[in-house]
């Protein structure tokens, strides 16, 4: 079982279920969204199926807004999931190559990518590393261009002893199983904007104006069209992606122990930089704030034969990894981008392009023990 559901999780399910509750959205999830705000010091956190979905609702509210055509800048090295809820709502997605310390969008590269079309900068903090400059934010602002933060794979990250995820007009969390804090499937959108939030809520359930929490955008709907049933009143053609009472208590469960959880992260990957060769393979990243997801290992040279070396020791010791460090890769090299962009806009890339094809990722969680990763370590360095 994944070391983040422990035994005292599955007595708090059962509990639970004995208890013979209403099992879809309820207050539960209410209950979760609450404590989750408190930790992440946000006003509103709505919590959903899954983090591709809060990506989902999150650029749609912002297309309902704020109107929508133009263009939303995303990170190439990511989940699918970004890029694909850009060209959902009809904003064109345009890359911006990588900072190899964070692994996320370099802040020249962003601003060099905005245009008078740009109308938000997705921005992924990458494996548990802090993707933010002060330059970054100081440039989105006096520009008044939206900072959405993709924060799913870096629960609890800082970024000058602020979390990840407080930054921008909205952040998008993940919860599936692999990720800080599981629900095995879920994910969390947040935001201190109000107008935001009411709209997120209606876009979480198939647009219906019941959803909202605030009296006056529900009166307004019902002056407007006094021949609908105020309980079944649709603003927006959206989607149904509510999330579960079951997984509300799985991550009520988790989120105490979420803090001291990423203490043993860092100190984990601290150990591995530690004892990495550094002439062979990348060690400059920036720690300062990390969360640590997962451990990097990526070629500091383009060589094909050490890194065939390197994924057949890591075969033969049962470490499964992530070619590419995540999600595919270079994700201007898939097929769903096929006609969207240049076939050969990975020339565009060069440092993506390299984690693309010499790079590769392990998780980083309690089941790793010291003695290993170190023996691990040295090993790579003899290949």
């Amino acid at each position: 079982m994944h070391d983040c559901v422990l035994p005292e999780d599955t007595e708090a399910l059962v509990a639970f279920l004995r208890s013979r509750p209403r099992l879809t959205q309820g207050d539960q999830v209410a209950r979760f969204e609450a404590a989750w705000s408190e930790w992440l010091g946000v006003d509103h956190s709505v919590y959903v199926n899954s983090g591709s979905s809060a990506n989902l609702i999150t650029v749609a509210a912002l297309k309902a807004l704020r109107g929508g055509g133009g263009e939303i800048v995303v990170s190439p090295l990511g989940w699918i999931s970004d890029i694909a809820a850009v060209m959902h709502c009809g904003f064109d997605p345009v890359f911006a190559d990588l900072d190899p310390t964070t692994l996320s969008m370099s802040t020249e590269a962003i601003l060099a990518a905005l245009t008078e079309r740009t109308r938000a900068v997705l921005l992924t903090h990458v494996q548990g590393f802090d993707g933010l400059t002060d330059r970054l934010l100081q440039e989105l602002h006096s520009r008044g261009i939206p900072l959405l933060e993709d924060v799913c794979e870096s629960h609890g990250a800082t970024h000058g002893g602020r979390k990840l995820g407080t930054f921008g007009l909205a952040s998008n969390f993940s919860f599936y199983f692999a990720h800080h804090l599981t629900t095995v499937e879920g994910g969390m959108v947040c935001t201190d904007d109000p107008e935001l939030y009411q709209a997120l809520r209606l876009f979480r359930s198939h647009g219906m104006v019941r959803e909202s929490t605030d009296p006056s955008f529900r009166q307004r709907y019902a002056e407007a069209w006094p021949e609908l049933h105020p309980e079944f009143t649709f603003a927006w053609p959206a989607y149904n992606v509510r999330g579960t009472e079951l997984g509300a208590v799985l991550g009520c469960s988790q989120l105490p122990r979420l803090d001291a959880s990423n203490q043993r992260r860092r100190r984990r990957f601290r150990l591995f930089l530690e004892h990495l060769d550094p002439d062979r393979y990348w060690t400059d990243f920036r720690e300062e704030g990390s969360c640590s997801y997962a451990f990097n290992l990526v070629l500091s040279e383009p060589d094909p034969a050490l890194y065939g070396r390197v994924l057949a020791l890591l075969g033969a010791e049962g470490v499964e990894v992530r070619r590419g460090s995540a999600g595919g890769g270079n994700q201007v090299r898939q097929p769903y981008l096929r006609g969207v962009v240049a076939e050969d806009a990975w020339l565009e890339l060069p440092v993506v392009e390299h984690i693309h094809r010499f790079g590769l990722y392990f998780g980083n969680h309690d089941e790793v023990e010291d003695g290993r990763l170190v023996d691990l370590c040295t090993r790579l360095g003899r290949l």
